[in-house]
């Protein structure tokens, strides 16, 4: 699983040219997932994603979680995020999980962050989307399962990488 977290005073999703979702202060999280991933790998990285400490405290260090600062989440399903640009000009897309599994994936994940109690708006998997956002800071962190959660119980799967 890859993520892009993004810290956002505002973003939204446009399909179709209707507002699907929009927050105010929190992130807006790219997520792509690979055929190697599993629940497991979701609720590790929804879990790290929580606990993440990237919004400033009182004193103006990066001390404060999404929830400490009552932040929500606009998760948006983003395949490209395992794009192979190793050969050509073209990307490659042959690593990114198989549409079926990645949906379920994706829902699963939005699904953990709402245990967690962490309001979770969404895009649609594979819609064509607009997204907007004010990214405050900015602030912008990638996490790949991959290296995150290395040496906590999840072991090298992915191929190819």
């Amino acid at each position: 699983m890859r993520t892009v977290i993004q810290r956002v005073s505002e973003a939204s999703v446009t399909i179709d040219g209707t507002v699907h979702g929009e927050i105010g202060q929190g992130y807006l999280i790219l997520a792509g997932f690979c055929d190697a991933d599993d629940e497991t790998v979701a609720e590790r990285m929804a879990e790290k994603i929580r606990k993440l400490r990237i919004f400033e405290d009182e004193n103006g260090k990066m001390n404060r979680s999404i929830e400490d600062v009552g932040g929500a989440v606009l998760s948006i399903s983003q395949f490209t995020l395992f794009a192979d640009c190793r050969h050509g000009n073209r990307p490659g897309f042959t690593d990114a999980g198989d549409p079926a599994h990645a949906k379920k994936l994706y829902l699963y994940f939005n699904e953990v962050l709402r245990t967690k109690g962490i309001r979770v708006e969404e895009g649609i998997f594979g819609a064509d989307m607009k997204v907007r956002l004010l990214n405050d800071g900015p602030v912008t962190i990638t996490m790949d399962s991959q290296e995150v959660l290395r040496g906590n119980g999840i072991t090298e799967r992915r191929q190819n990488v």
